[in-house]
């Protein structure tokens, strides 16, 4: 029994030539009705026979519901955003192969955000060395020296918790931190919010970073409880700012004129309350106070002082 018939020929199999497939497709069109044109016959009732009928209106409307399902369902799928078009895919696949939604699931067990890998490359000082090898670092080496870059190393903020094991916390600065004085005008304790007697602190920090350890110096801000449990171990030095002489003098000068004004006789407020004739002369004829006029450079040196105390 031959088995080889050619209407079950698949067109995709890999014995098939592609001769073979554009004559398949031509048989095929030979064979449906819609593709052949109707022959009404020569006159005369003695070939009737041999005209070839019109297709039926079932053949018709087969191929219309056809090309119209194919039309329904592309409009379908360009309405649909691409999510939602993914889904109709993947169930369509599911219905007619099988299989499990599982088989489509991504492995999320490696993702990683900005964040980790920030984590993971992130170091707390960056040697000059290194910051020179642009081009021997990964991007993840690149992503954490871009975020380090951006933080501001005058001060530091701790952590305290653990301070009668040795164990100090540090960090630098944020810019919302910055912006609020925290670590240079606020105790730099994560816990602590005072603002009176600040004093600043030399700290060797010592760390373990990249398998090794590390030290540097750095900078802290701490109020006077907080700075009894910076140095409960060891006493760190104290890098607090000394006022000047010059500014100790006008503070001097401040205040004699005020024991002056208080310690003046009684009498020179009476006298204000009673105005004699003659006063009015005697003021004009005082001389003009003049007052302390700060320069250029001195008006400096006071703002800076108050920015790195």
């Amino acid at each position: 029994m031959d088995y080889n018939i050619g209407s079950y020929g698949s067109e995709f199999s890999e014995s098939a030539s592609e001769s073979e497939v554009q004559q398949n497709k031509i048989n095929k069109q030979r064979n449906n009705e819609l593709y052949k044109k109707p022959d009404s016959g020569r006159l005369g009732l003695l070939h009737h026979k041999h005209r070839t009928l019109k297709p039926s209106k079932r053949s018709a409307s087969d191929l219309v519901d056809v090309e119209e399902g194919k039309r329904m369902r592309y409009h379908g799928l360009l309405a649909l955003d691409a999510y939602q078009r993914h889904k109709k895919l993947v169930n369509d696949y599911l219905f007619l192969y099988g299989g499990k939604r599982s088989d489509f699931t991504r492995d999320s067990s490696k993702d990683k955000t900005d964040r980790d890998v920030i984590k993971e490359n992130h170091r707390f000082v960056w040697e000059e060395e290194e910051e020179s090898e642009k081009s021997g670092r990964s991007w993840e080496e690149e992503l954490a020296h871009k975020y380090w870059s951006k933080l501001y190393k005058e001060y530091t903020i701790c952590d305290l918790a653990k301070y009668k094991e040795n164990k100090i916390a540090l960090r630098w600065r944020i810019e919302k931190e910055v912006i609020s004085g925290k670590g240079q005008f606020i105790c730099s304790n994560t816990k602590c919010d005072e603002r009176e007697g600040l004093r600043s602190w030399e700290v060797n920090f010592k760390y373990t970073e990249g398998g090794g350890v590390r030290n540097t110096l750095v900078k802290s801000r701490l109020c006077p409880e907080c700075s009894y449990m910076l140095n409960y171990r060891h006493k760190k030095r104290d890098v607090t700012k000394k006022v000047k002489k010059h500014e100790r003098r006008k503070d001097k000068k401040k205040e004699n004129k005020s024991e002056e004004i208080e310690t003046s006789d009684p009498s020179t407020s009476s006298q204000g309350e009673n105005p004699r004739p003659g006063d009015d002369d005697h003021i004009w004829s005082k001389p003009i106070p003049v007052e302390d006029t700060k320069s250029r450079e001195d008006e400096f040196e006071d703002y800076f002082d108050g920015l790195f105390l």
